[in-house]
């Protein structure tokens, strides 16, 4: 069932994200000439930080490919060689300012595994200390939900981002 790949054009290449039109010829003979292949050189995670109380830390920031604001739990990409607890531990403090503890990976996942190789990690961890500012660079706000308001955005469809979803998802079902 594993296609061959005949032939690859490069559309575009960076540092952040790859688009290649491949030619694809299958076992029963069919070849697909225009397969569009994005690749991502690097994975993405995800932090459920939850403090003593049992809220959630939220990062508001803007989304330049919907133009819109959003709220969403602090995420980033893996740096080359970094380990995935320690990326969640560092975005986590870039984004927020806290410091967290206890770092425990519910889930990897692939978001698009048909046009893509991204791969995205959820971590839980536990919040221990604000040491720091957030990055105002890149968050508008920071602030922690409690169940019920998070429950109540998400009624609202307030919260938007699938990684952000899916993390909650597997975070409140007890995964």
């Amino acid at each position: 069932m594993k296609p061959e790949r005949l032939a690859r054009r490069v559309i575009h290449e960076s540092r952040w994200v790859n688009l290649y039109l491949d030619t694809l010829r299958f076992p029963d003979g069919q070849v697909i000439d225009d397969y569009h292949l994005v690749t991502y050189d690097h994975h993405a995670v995800v932090a459920v930080v939850e403090n003593a109380a049992g809220d959630l830390l939220f990062v508001q920031l803007y989304r330049y490919a919907f133009d819109t604001v959003h709220w969403e739990l602090p995420a980033g990409g893996v740096d080359a060689g970094e380990d995935v607890l320690a990326a969640a531990r560092r975005e986590v403090l870039e984004e927020t300012g806290w410091e967290s503890r206890d770092h425990n990976r519910l889930y990897t996942y692939y978001p698009s595994n048909g046009s893509t190789n991204q791969v995205f990690h959820v971590v839980r961890c536990r919040a221990t200390t604000l040491v720091a500012e957030f990055d105002r660079r890149e968050i508008e706000a920071v602030r922690w939900m409690d169940r019920a308001e998070l429950a109540r955005m998400i009624q609202q469809r307030a919260i938007r981002d699938g990684l952000t979803l899916t993390a909650l998802l597997l975070h409140l079902g007890g995964w």
